[in-house]
């Protein structure tokens, strides 16, 4: 009898597994070219951006790596029906990747040395884009736009922000987590092959509302966010200001968070009048954004609203 198992057996192997309750299977992800066949429906260009980096301060380290995969969707569904091309460039940051930097990436200074990324390509494969989507936007908008300003005019979604993995019974945004949770692994932090990995998730259902992880996040994409900044709050509603999870500027000396939606910052006004100021007349600082710079590291529009 042969030892070796062929991959007709090591399938049969893994549903055998998959039937017993004691056991989950997990399978790499694969990266597809197709996840639907078109109908003949218009459909828009979206890209998968991850970025490599040497740390994580914007102001002193730099991107070593732009990882892109361009896939067409349908905005009414979310539903993905191709991924057309993909696009990995290194980049020689000037000065020494820290050891730390690349123990999680692998990315060396030998592998860098020399290279950059060429501005050009990137423009090219961006055209016609309109969305863009990354696992923790904040993070890779703001080293991107620092590097290729071309991201400044790309509306951008993120697949932490404003997909509520918590609600939906996951408990953490990690996206390899993300991934073993839907029975898929990867081999993590490289850019281009953590992009196909969003991607794949993106196309899976959410588990508790059934919607598709894309979905999600188009929902939210044309919605205005609101920062609140509960300026002159009393020092003694800081629990209660903690506990709705606003969080402490020391910039401005403040507490602050931010929602989204027209409802959901009256919502937030109303709370913050009765219960940090006392139903008095207080004014705070409201900072508005939209898709254009949500998760950028420029300003939105700040005013001062009388509550």
């Amino acid at each position: 009898m042969s030892n070796t198992l062929n991959d007709a057996s090591i399938r049969d192997a893994a549903l055998l597994l998959d039937e017993h309750p004691d056991y989950k299977v997990i399978r790499r992800i694969t990266p597809r070219k197709s996840f639907s066949e078109s109908d003949g429906r218009s459909l828009s260009k979206g890209v998968v951006v991850d970025t490599e980096t040497t740390g994580t301060n914007p102001d002193k380290d730099a991107i070593i790596e732009v990882g892109m995969v361009l896939f067409e969707f349908d905005p009414n569904t979310g539903i993905a029906y191709n991924a057309t091309k993909s696009f990995d460039q290194l980049e020689d940051p000037g000065f020494p990747i820290p050891p730390d930097s690349t123990m999680v990436h692998g990315i060396t200074d030998e592998m860098v040395a020399g290279k950059r990324i060429d501005d050009t390509s990137v423009e090219r494969f961006l055209e016609g884009v309109s969305l863009v989507v990354a696992h923790n936007a904040k993070f890779d908008r703001v080293f991107l736009e620092k590097r290729l300003p071309i991201f400044e005019s790309l509306p951008w979604g993120c697949s932490i922000a404003q997909v509520d993995w918590n609600g939906q019974g996951i408990g953490s945004a990690k996206l390899d987590y993300i991934a073993y949770q839907y029975g898929f692994f990867y081999d993590a932090h490289r850019a281009d092959v953590d992009c196909f990995a969003l991607l794949e998730i993106l196309q899976q259902k959410l588990p508790y509302s059934g919607e598709l992880v894309l979905k999600s996040i188009l929902n939210e994409l044309g919605q205005k966010s609101y920062t609140v900044y509960a300026t002159g709050s009393p020092y003694e509603t800081k629990d209660m200001l903690k506990a709705r999870f606003y969080r402490w500027d020391g910039d401005k000396k403040c507490w602050h968070i931010t929602v989204t939606g027209d409802d959901a910052i009256k919502d937030e006004v109303t709370w913050l009048k009765s219960n940090v100021y006392g139903g008095k007349k207080a004014k705070v600082e409201i900072e508005v954004q939209n898709c254009m710079s949500r998760f950028s590291s420029r300003p939105g529009n700040r005013t001062l609203k009388e509550i």
